[in-house]
Order: structure tokens, then C-alpha cells, then sequence
């Protein structure tokens, strides 16, 4: 048996190498103005950096602006590359490395209007877009893919010029990539739909396109779902064709996540929102608050339990050889150690480091044990906060700082 590593080491991840183990998830900020990143994000994943986590991950940098799902999210552009090296500078200042989840939405758009049907694995009645008047999807050309993989290719490089040090492909949550790995999403008959390798196909082709464009220099990674968590949905032998896959494509770690944002936000989780938060954020945003109430119509009470995922991912770990990261419910240094017991290659956080940035440092030097986060999930409902994500049981952001770009 090889030895377990050290969460504290350096760990090597494609062409660069991280001071430690731990990576900050993927986690909407909200902290966005006329679609770049703020200074308010900067100072966001600058604390990550300096609270000790090896990688930090900024959430959703759509690769086209069709590709939002929120009217406050970063598009990918030449014009924001200032932005994006203030942002990429001020983690490496604090000694981490830092990464950008590059996503398209598809047809999950639901509080920006789109012209025309919404791209999709199939075509049909678009219900995450109904409340905006996106009402329906369209299945996507092989024209529409080539212009897809080409925007995530434009998006990698611009990461790159910016100085960035990997790239993670969102391919989970029931966005775009998602539309097409889950039978929820896929109802298409050609090569593309089908079997769980004809699902998984397009979101492999986009990876080794982004690989071979900038994985010279920088780590390319993908988040996929462990499971969708719900009937008829993507389930974990689905996973292992789609973790395969990207392996032969040459993804250099996957993040193990779970759910979808319509069908199973509570699985993703491991526990449910809290309304009563939610409806405190969105006064004034009645359709919002609306279709937030309305996706959660049937949606069952879930208890929090540490590790939720782990019987999913270890099912996933058994079957590839390919870095993972174990993703959901990961609150305290002994789940981070259990997680490298069990043959994970990092541990991906974010509700913990949302609480407290520095947890890592904490970790390590023994200050505590377990992270302080409750699993309330009263910090999601502030993507759309004017100040952007917070955790309640800390001080308020500074609305200011969200304001003003980050190059600014």
C-alpha cells in the first residue's frame, strides 16, 4: 500500500505545483461589476491565498456572455485582462496559485434574457429559463459545438496571459457540459446522446482542447457530478464512464461534486437552504424569490452529514487512476486526513473557507480541529447581495469594494 501524503506538503497537479493539498471550491461569489471581477474579489481569494489553501478557485467566468446565468458574473473577454492579472497577482503575492472555473449555462439561464431559444444538449421547453422569458432550448449543431469548444479554448488562454495557474472546466450542476453528461438534460439520438460515453463525449472533446492549447502551463481540471441524486438522473456508474473519459483526454485532477441547481440543489449541499435567509436577501426581487420558492417544491429534508459524498467518490477513486479532489462535507482536519486515507489526491472546500479563509493556516498549526461553519447555508443566498457571498456569523462585506473593478 503507498504511503498516505501529507495535506501539507507541496503536491505536483499537471505542469504546476501546489505548497499543499487543499483547494477552495468553486463557489459563486457574486462579487462582480459590469461583468469583470472586483476589488471585492480580489481581497476575497487574496485572504484564501493568505489563510494557507495551495489552490484557490474563482467561481464562474462565463466563456461567452450568452453563457451567464446571473446578470453579475465575469465574461471572458480581452478586455477585462487587467482585471484578471490583479486578481491572479494578488493571490501569488500571498504564495498560492490560483485557478478560474470557466462555465456556459446553456439553457440554465435563469435571471438573464437570452435571444432566441437557449443552446442545449436537446431542444424542447426550457423551465430554468421561464421566469426570464427563455422559453425554449435548442439542440445544439456540430457548428454549435465547434464555437463552444472554441470559446472555453479563448477563455484558457486569456487565463493564461492573465498568469494564471490552472483552469477547471464546470461540467456539473445542470450547466451546459452538464446538459449533455445527464439523461435529465440529453434526450439527443445521434453520437452525442444515448449511452453514458456518447453523453460524455462533447465535454471530453472541449478538455483536450483546452489541454492542448494551454497544458504546457497550466493545470486543466474539470468538476463533474458524482451523481445527479435524483430518478432518472446521471448516476455513479455514469460518473466512472465521464471520469474515463476525461482521463483519456488528459484532465489533470477532478473535482468530485454533486447535483443539479434545479433538481437536487439539497444533494449538492448535503443539506437544505435556508428560505428565511434567502427571502431576506431577495426583498425587492420578486421573480427571484419566486422561482428560488419554486425549486424547492418537493425537494425533501436532508440532515448535514460530514463526508456525504464519500461513498459516491469512493467508487469513482477505485475505478481511475487520474488525480480527484474529494469535494462535500469535508469540515475538520481529521475528514482532510481521512480523505487522503481513502486515496484523494486534495480536498476541495468551500462553505468552511467562506466561514473562515483562514482555516488552513489553523489546521496546520494546530490552533484548531474543525472549521466553525454550521452548514446553515444561509452564506449561498448572498451571490446576490450587492456585497457579494458572506458567511452570517461574520462581520458585512464591504459593499464599496464591489463596486469598483479590479484593475480599477
Amino acid at each position: 500500500m503507498s504511503e498516505v501524503p501529507d495535506l501539507f506538503t507541496p503536491f505536483k497537479l499537471g505542469p504546476i505545483t501546489l505548497r499543499n493539498r487543499f483547494i477552495r471550491a468553486g463557489a459563486n461569489e457574486g462579487m462582480v461589476f459590469k461583468g469583470a471581477p472586483t476589488k471585492a474579489l480580489v481581497k476575497h481569494h487574496r485572504d484564501m491565498a493568505a489563510g494557507g489553501v495551495g489552490l484557490t478557485t474563482v467561481a464562474y467566468g462565463a466563456v461567452a456572455k450568452v453563457g451567464r446565468t446571473l446578470p453579475n458574473q465575469v465574461w471572458m473577454r480581452p478586455e477585462i485582462l487587467p482585471d484578471l492579472k490583479a486578481l491572479a497577482d494578488a493571490v501569488h503575492a500571498e504564495g498560492g496559485a490560483i485557478s478560474y472555473q470557466l462555465t456556459h449555462g446553456g439553457s440554465f439561464v435563469t435571471s438573464v434574457k437570452v435571444d432566441g431559444p437557449t443552446m442545449s444538449a436537446s431542444g424542447g421547453l426550457n423551465k430554468a429559463g421561464l421566469m426570464r422569458g427563455n422559453f425554449f432550448q435548442r439542440a445544439m449543431t456540430r457548428a454549435d459545438m465547434d464555437l463552444v469548444i472554441q470559446q472555453f479554448v479563448d477563455a484558457a488562454e486569456l487565463c493564461r496571459q492573465a498568469g494564471f495557474d490552472a483552469v477547471e472546466i464546470h461540467m456539473g450542476h445542470g450547466y451546459l457540459l452538464n446538459q449533455f453528461i445527464s439523461p435529465l438534460s440529453n434526450k439527443r439520438k445521434d453520437e452525442y446522446g444515448g449511452s453514458a460515453e456518447n453523453r460524455a463525449r462533447f465535454p471530453a472533446e472541449v478538455l483536450r482542447r483546452v489541454k492542448e492549447k494551454v497544458g504546457g502551463q497550466m493545470a486543466v481540471l474539470a468538476k463533474i457530478n458524482v451523481a445527479d441524486g435524483v430518478p432518472n438522473g446521471a448516476t455513479v456508474e455514469d460518473a466512472i464512464v465521464t471520469a474515463r473519459l476525461l482521463q483519456q483526454a488528459g484532465a489533470d485532477l477532478l473535482v468530485l461534486s454533486g447535483g443539479r441547481n434545479i433538481e437536487s440543489g439539497w444533494f449538492m449541499f448535503g443539506s437544505n437552504f435556508d428560505m428565511d435567509e434567502m427571502k431576506k436577501v431577495l426583498k425587492g426581487s420578486w421573480l427571484t424569490g419566486l422561482m428560488m420558492k419554486l425549486s424547492q417544491l418537493g425537494t425533501p429534508r436532508v440532515q448535514f452529514r460530514e463526508m456525504y459524498f464519500l461513498e459516491y467518490s469512493r467508487r469513482i477513486r477505485a475505478a481511475v487512476d487520474i488525480p480527484l479532489g474529494y469535494l462535500g462535507g469535508a469540515r475538520s482536519l481529521a475528514n482532510a486526513e481521512q480523505a487522503m486515507a481513502e486515496g484523494f489526491d486534495a480536498v476541495v472546500m468551500a462553505r468552511p473557507l467562506i466561514h473562515d479563509p483562514q482555516l488552513v493556516n489553523k489546521f496546520q498549526c494546530g490552533e484548531i480541529a474543525a472549521s466553525g461553519c454550521t452548514n446553515c447555508n444561509r452564506c449561498v443566498p448572498y451571490i446576490y447581495h450587492p456585497a457579494g457571498t458572506m458567511c452570517v456569523l461574520n462581520p458585512p462585506n464591504d459593499v464599496a469594494l464591489n463596486r469598483v473593478r479590479a484593475a480599477g
